[in-house]
């Protein structure tokens, strides 16, 4: 890693990227509570007081799509008609089909639900083992989500940060400057906003990491000036948008598809889970310092086509100790990485804020002994 700085964000939950995935996940969810089995490919899209869910399933279950949505919008905060995108009178579209039969005849038998590339990343940066940009970027934009329901009431749905970290000789060694987007009540003049911002969000994030405070001039708050309404009103929003905010936020690779809305059998998902585990036990078992795992699928297919392993000069151990390694703590066939993963569980909406990796609770993040 030769950068001198490196630059990662994050989008709060109530982004309009984000209320997609979280309806998409919200309704896997509400599948696998039923079936277990159940496939789903779904796709929303947001925008001004109009939702549309679209997508295929085959699944034992009878999702009621349009009340999942409204429930997922309701829960945001999108509770107010002043924001021009509102739980309870936005118009919801369901264009949501049976999954191809085409697919599903591969699927069934314990194939991959598609074809691609998905890429797994760990290093010592933070006790998480992920890079220290993307945390920060994360916390800081969780910490806005927590403040705006008790200590800064007057902010609003949705939100974005970006953090830009120095590094020296490949390790993080300063916070040199945060980004804050938020709307908010416009009552609050700027000054108190960034000032709120600085003590409630950016200092105890900071100090959670155990990173020196930056100065409030290098604290960067609604780099236009004012923003008063958030989400869909003021941009669109679709599933899938945000893969490198909900990956490693570009300091690794990413695949050619992004997770939420998709079921197990779809190897964007199950393969960048499967990919992440064995490169975070790659990396606790001081095998190496940093690891990037690659893998590829065929749909139709059980097993990967390719796999490989990257230490980036890291290693600690000959490159074949760590592929025997990486290769034995987990069956990278379809059904190894769902059965030793135990992925048939509905856990996927709360994947789909604040990223998929380096958060507890998850099996993909799992250590083994």
């Amino acid at each position: 890693m030769n950068y001198k700085y490196f630059t990662s964000e994050s989008v709060c939950a109530g982004h309009p990227d984000k209320i997609c995935d979280q309806i998409s996940d919200a309704v896997l969810d509400a599948c696998l509570r039923v079936d277990k089995y159940s496939h789903t490919g779904v796709e929303c899209l947001v925008t001004t007081n109009r939702i549309i869910v679209s997508g295929e399933v085959k699944t034992k279950a009878r999702p009621n799509f349009e009340k999942i949505a409204r429930k997922v919008v309701k829960d945001l905060g999108y509770t107010r008609k002043i924001y021009n995108f509102d739980y309870k009178t936005a118009k919801v579209d369901v264009l949501v089909h049976q999954q191809s039969a085409d697919i599903s005849k591969g699927v069934d038998i314990g194939g991959a639900g598609d074809q691609g590339m998905m890429f797994g990343y760990a290093c010592k940066e933070t006790k998480e083992l992920m890079p220290l940009p993307i945390m920060l970027a994360h916390d800081l934009t969780r910490k806005m989500d927590e403040v705006k329901t008790k200590a800064l009431p007057y902010l609003r749905p949705d939100g974005k940060s970006q953090v830009v970290v120095s590094y020296n000789k490949g390790r993080p060694v300063a916070v040199e400057s945060v980004v804050l987007a938020v709307p908010h009540d416009p009552k609050i003049k700027k000054d108190q906003l960034k000032n709120d911002l600085f003590k409630k969000v950016v200092t105890p994030v900071l100090k959670k990491y155990s990173q020196k405070n930056i100065k409030l001039s290098k604290l960067i708050v609604n780099g236009t000036g004012d923003w008063e309404i958030g989400g869909p009103y003021s941009d669109m929003g679709e599933t899938g948008r945000k893969i490198v905010v909900d990956s490693y936020g570009g300091m690794a690779r990413v695949g050619g598809g992004c997770f939420s809305g998709k079921c197990p059998t779809k190897v964007d998902r199950t393969g960048a889970y499967g990919a992440r585990f064995i490169a975070k036990n790659i990396v606790a078992a001081n095998l190496a310092d940093r690891c990037e795992v690659q893998v590829s699928y065929v749909i139709g297919h059980k097993d990967p086509i390719a796999k490989a392993v990257e230490t980036f000069g890291t290693g600690k151990k000959s490159q074949k100790q760590i592929e025997d390694f990486a290769w034995s703590v987990l069956d990278l066939s379809v059904l190894g990485i769902v059965k030793g993963l135990n992925l048939l569980k509905p856990i996927y909406q709360k994947t789909a804020a604040y990223g998929h990796f380096g958060r507890k609770g998850f099996p993909w993040e799992k250590i083994v002994s």
